[in-house]
């Protein structure tokens, strides 16, 4: 009985034995395993994320890789341009009349980016990249456009929509145009007492690819 008991006692001795050995490893391949498939969950989220970003990306700029614009409040384009409707317009620092005055536009007809709407009053970015907030009426729908203000050589006014047309005139950095339409590549600009095509990149006021009928 005792022998028996004893080798009963050796059997589970060892079979605790073989238990303390076996279980750093098998917790070890449990890590493993939960390590493996939390790697490929992620994997697979990061995948997707990457499937929802492209498709995102390819809603927001269309077919053509061009970025499309977001309505604002009032139901138009943001960001969009236009023009002061006045020649003195106050650019202030919030949207209302009780915030300071930034700054003093003096020069009727000039394009300004509209990036922003809060009730009638619209943020505005000129072409220097300064911001501020103009009530809305005191801005114009009418296109202009600010014919290569960060240049100093005059540019090409052409009689077609190419280089290939003759040269109508040269015209001055800085000029203020009134923009007829664009076709994507080349813009229909009055300036000086002359009419005739420009470099549409030449240009600030209208889009790089925007087309104006």
């Amino acid at each position: 009985m005792k022998v028996e008991s004893a080798g009963v006692r050796g059997n589970v001795a060892r079979s605790v034995s073989k238990r303390r050995r076996l279980g750093p490893a098998v917790l070890m391949l449990a890590c493993l395993a939960v390590f493996s498939l939390s790697a490929w969950s992620l994997i697979g989220k990061r995948e997707g994320g990457r499937s929802a970003s492209s498709a995102l990306a390819s809603d927001i700029t269309g077919s053509t890789g061009k970025a499309s614009t977001a309505l604002g409040p009032s139901g138009l384009p943001l960001p969009r341009f236009v023009s002061l409707k006045a020649e003195r317009v106050n650019v202030r620092r919030g949207p209302s009349n009780d915030h300071d005055v930034a700054w003093v536009f003096q020069r009727k007809g000039l394009p300004v980016e509209i990036i922003a709407e809060f009730d009638n009053w619209r943020r505005i970015r000129d072409s220097d990249g300064a911001e501020g907030w103009v009530y809305q009426s005191m801005l114009s729908g009418k296109r202009m456009a600010l014919v290569a203000p960060w240049r100093k050589e005059t540019l090409p006014l052409y009689a077609q929509s190419d280089a290939s047309g003759g040269l109508v005139a040269e015209v001055q950095p800085g000029v203020v145009a009134p923009v007829e339409k664009c076709n994507g590549r080349w813009c229909d600009i009055a300036a000086g007492g002359y009419e005739g095509w420009i470099d549409q990149r030449m240009l600030w006021g209208v889009y790089p690819g925007e087309e104006i009928d």
